[in-house]
């Protein structure tokens, strides 16, 4: 079969292709209008009958030493197992590398390699497939230029492909998770989902958000993301397609709440003298359980003392929602109330909540970060594990029922190996040794 690949300037039939293909955001043409710093360009692939086979956003950019460096978000939206066909694209980039100056292009294609640490032969095939044509394997999965091969992936459906109820879900998820979730609503938590729109009327949205990841980045070690960025995101992909979900505690339903066990109390009080014998044990347990109740109560009204709001955000998140999958970009929770309400617990669970309503396949609940990888034995990615201080985040994703899949990981086409050993040998210090600067200086600004 002879395949042609020229630059695409029809975005919608581009975006249609992604879509009717299983793309994911990042394979999106709107994911070119949020990565401004990049300077993007979209391909369209076409078989000897004009069908076009093949969409694939390349993105590059300079990098001192190392020139131009391009990347293609998750791979290209393909038939990855038609060799002939990764190899006419190979081989077109390859012309276009030299004509435009690129040093290298990453390409990491979400073909799955391990679920749960079962291989899959798909990925064994693909990596064979993408090898054959040139592409080398970044043996170490610690140091991806973008993105990690590691998701954490919640299934809405059964096998049969009916959606689950949030019920249903909520019975898989770990004991821990289960009880924050259910004395979520119990201790005053309430959330709200907003879009870009609401955000113009409202600028203190984002400014709750940003305050959630300010505290969520301090005690996780990771780099926030600006106000601009997280607008930019919301406007690009639209009310629609995005949104930030923020949980609040609410001190008034709180308050009310505690209200109506304190009655309860005194009802069980009033009926303890006179009730049988096999009843008095229950209404003891239940008197007691109110009591516990009432501790934590009057800790959440200590602790919050200082603020005059009626409404604290205390939990939140931003999510996209492209192809029938939400993936969660950021997330996390305040300092405040955080052991007393476990708020990010609730709030993961109504994420999921949303995705459902809005009748997903997928809860993609992100990535964490891997400690340096060796090959496997047939030639592909290694075992994956998380980073020292992502295993606790890894844990807390799989609590919610989510699968860990391991992607085939990140691929790399070399037009100019001098060039690229100054990438691979001399940038990646240089990056280690000034994230150790930043996280220093970080620590240092939070103490003030």
């Amino acid at each position: 079969m002879n395949y042609t690949f020229r630059t695409e300037n029809d975005k919608n039939a581009f975006e249609e292709f992604v879509l009717a293909n299983g793309g994911i955001y990042m394979q999106s043409a709107k994911w070119a209008e949020v990565k401004k710093e990049w300077h993007s360009t979209l391909y369209s692939g076409f078989d000897g009958n004009g069908t076009r086979v093949l969409t694939a956003l390349i993105m590059d950019r300079h990098i001192p030493l190392a020139g131009k460096i391009s990347y293609c978000p998750a791979g290209a939206v393909c038939d990855l197992h038609n060799a002939e066909l990764v190899k006419a694209f190979a081989d077109f980039m390859k012309k276009e590398m030299k004509k435009n100056g690129i040093t290298a292009l990453f390409f990491d294609p979400c073909v799955e390699l391990r679920v749960n640490g079962e291989k899959k032969a798909e990925g064994k095939a693909v990596h064979d497939t993408l090898t054959s044509c040139g592409f080398m394997l970044n043996t170490d999965a610690s140091k991806c230029l973008y993105k990690s091969p590691v998701q954490l992936i919640l299934p809405l459906k059964d096998p049969s492909g009916v959606l689950y109820t949030p019920e249903k879900l909520l019975k898989g998820f770990e004991k821990g998770i289960r009880y924050s979730v259910r004395i979520g609503e119990g201790r005053g938590l309430t959330e709200a989902v907003y879009t870009i729109d609401d955000i113009k009327k409202d600028p203190s949205i984002m400014h709750d958000f940003l305050d959630v990841m300010h505290d969520t980045s301090s005690r996780d070690d990771f780099v926030e993301r600006s106000g601009d960025y997280c607008e930019r995101l919301l406007e690009v992909f639209g009310k629609d397609g995005m949104d930030i979900m923020l949980v609040y505690y609410d001190k008034k339903k709180d308050a009310a709440q505690q209200k109506q066990r304190l009655e309860r109390k005194a009802e069980l009080e009033k009926e303890l003298p006179d009730a049988p014998l096999k009843r008095q044990k229950g209404i003891k347990e239940e008197i007691e359980s109110i009591d516990r109740q009432t501790e934590h109560f009057e800790t959440r009204v200590k602790e919050t003392s200082d603020d005059s709001r009626e409404k604290i955000c205390v939990s939140g998140g931003l999510t996209v929602h492209y192809n029938k999958m939400s993936s969660c970009l950021f997330g996390g929770a305040k300092d405040l109330l955080r052991n007393e309400l476990r708020s990010s617990h609730y709030f993961n669970f109504r994420r999921i909540c949303r995705s459902l309503a809005l009748n997903n396949d997928y809860h993609d609940l992100g990535y964490v970060l891997l400690k340096k990888t060796d090959p496997d034995t047939d030639g592909t990615l290694g075992e994956c594990v998380p980073q020292d201080n992502f295993e606790g985040i890894c844990a807390f994703k799989k609590s919610f029922g989510a699968d860990y899949i391991e992607y085939i990981g990140e691929y790399v086409l070399i037009a100019d190996k001098i060039k690229y050993f100054s990438y691979s040998h001399l940038i990646d210090p240089a990056r280690e040794a000034q994230a150790v600067v930043n996280r220093i200086v970080r620590k240092g600004r939070n103490k003030e």
